[in-house]
């Protein structure tokens, strides 16, 4: 085992009330699974986070740690925080290459699960691990959803996915892939044939869309069609990402890292208000990614985007709006809309009696 694994584990102080446990929001129990890993007992620990959580492997990677467990151990007051994830993630890689599981499936308990995302993946094992026999149906060429298509590989690699496919298969979890349930096969056709019981767990993959002038252009993409497969795209010398959440720092850094020198960031407000974790900002700006503050897009161009520039005016009730400060263009030979995704209708759309809110969510 990594010295340095070992050394955090040492450093921690297995806590009786662990901060670190409590303000993870799945209560990840990580002063019980520290003792086990000092008592030398590997497969347990790792036994134990999944039984907690099936996808802990992928969250020790990606999971805002700072704000969660690690920012809450005690040790990180006056000093350094355990590296919770990196202990977290060395166990569950571990447990995942190492153990063995075996499923008594009941072929009368016949269970279908549409989408094979974060959701599909956890309530299929938890699922299989008692005995239903289970159906996992993905619209892609591999499982994964969000955490496939929408995590670049520098921060979540795929390799852990295959992992966790193994562990699906070896616990006779059938996974049909290449098949969107709906247009085809509907959830009528799925009770047909003997499912009892079926779960929606699709994502969101329909971008939002600016509604603004020049939106169809060639040289103009949505975030989650990018980052399904960025080696396909010819962006050019200059990208601008339109956008401030997570989504919008991945894709400029993937962007990055295809090559493209010059890539920036519009967003219509400042850096203090910016969506995305301080952390992610910051690897942003340390891959090279600009920002231009205060602009929102009016207009697509064909060689950039037309942009008014905002400047907030405070009223005197104290209330404040943003008012327009002006028009200019900036120059780029690719954008990316990154401003949030909804729901597809494929399943409503041939289903009668399933209920959605004003945002098409079940």
């Amino acid at each position: 085992m990594s010295i340095t694994i070992m050394d955090e584990v040492q450093r921690c102080l297995k806590c009786k009330n662990p901060k670190c446990k409590n303000a993870c929001p799945i209560g990840t129990p990580v002063n019980d699974v520290m003792q086990m890993v000092q008592k030398g007992n590997l497969i347990e620990a790792g036994e134990l986070l999944f039984n907690n959580n099936p996808l802990s492997v992928v969250c020790s990677l990606v999971c805002p740690h700072e704000i969660q467990c690690e920012g809450n151990c005690v040790l990180g007051v006056k000093g350094n925080a355990v590296h919770i994830s990196n202990v977290e993630h060395y166990i569950s890689d571990y447990y995942l290459s190492i153990s063995k599981v075996q499923c008594d499936i009941d072929p009368e308990k016949r269970i279908a699960i549409i989408g094979s995302g974060p959701a599909g993946i956890t309530i299929a094992v938890i699922l299989a691990a008692r005995g239903y026999d289970i159906t996992i149906y993905e619209a892609h060429d591999a499982i994964g959803g969000v955490l496939r298509y929408g995590i670049p590989e520098f921060r979540l690699p795929k390799a852990v996915l295959k992992k966790i496919e193994k562990r699906l298969l070896d616990m006779r979890v059938k996974i049909r892939l290449n098949t969107l349930i709906g247009p085809t096969i509907t959830i009528d056709n799925l009770f047909r044939d003997g499912f009892k019981a079926v779960f929606i767990g699709t994502g969101v993959w329909k971008p939002n869309s600016l509604g603004i002038k020049g939106e169809s252009l060639g040289h103009v993409h949505y975030a989650m069609d990018y980052l399904k497969n960025p080696g396909v795209y010819n962006l050019g010398e200059k990208v601008c990402v339109i956008g401030a959440g997570n989504v919008a720092m991945d894709v400029a850094r993937t962007v990055r890292r295809n090559g493209c020198r010059d890539v920036c960031i519009m967003y219509r407000r400042g850096e203090e208000d910016i969506t995305a974790l301080k952390h992610e900002v910051e690897y942003a700006k340390l891959d090279g990614v600009k920002f231009e503050f205060y602009k929102t897009p009016v207009e697509f161009l064909d060689k950039g985007i037309k942009y008014m520039n905002l400047r907030t005016e405070i009223h005197g009730d104290g209330t404040q709006s943003e008012v327009s400060a002006g028009e200019g263009i900036l120059q780029c030979s690719s954008v990316i809309i990154a401003i949030g995704q909804g729901p597809r209708t494929n399943i409503i759309s041939t289903t009668q009696g399933i209920r959605v809110n004003e945002r098409g969510l079940v």
